[in-house]
């Protein structure tokens, strides 16, 4: 068996087939099925003449950052605590 090559480690770890994708994100690859049959979730191609569902691995840590920006408990801006209250407006107070 030939030794791999550089190029197609390159490749290799470049992108990511459904289960390999499913193992980088912790997750189950029938949850990126589903995802990817709502259209949502990470993006994903096809490619080869087979027509493989694959995923770039800049394109998964992208979206897993998108995911931390936008839940609040990652996001400062995004948590209501960290909002200052606001006063009562002049209707509610009492005379």
């Amino acid at each position: 068996m030939p030794a791999p090559t550089a190029s197609s480690t390159a490749v290799r770890t470049a992108f990511l087939t459904v289960k390999d994708a499913a193992d980088y994100l912790g997750l189950s690859p029938h949850t990126l099925y589903v995802w990817r049959h709502r259209r949502q979730g990470p993006p994903s191609f096809r490619m080869g003449p087979r027509g493989r569902v694959m995923y770039r691995v800049e394109a998964l840590d992208a979206w897993v950052r998108e995911q931390e920006q936008a839940d609040s408990r990652f996001n400062p801006a995004l948590n209501p605590l960290s909002v200052r209250p606001q006063g009562r407006s002049a209707r509610f107070t009492t005379a």
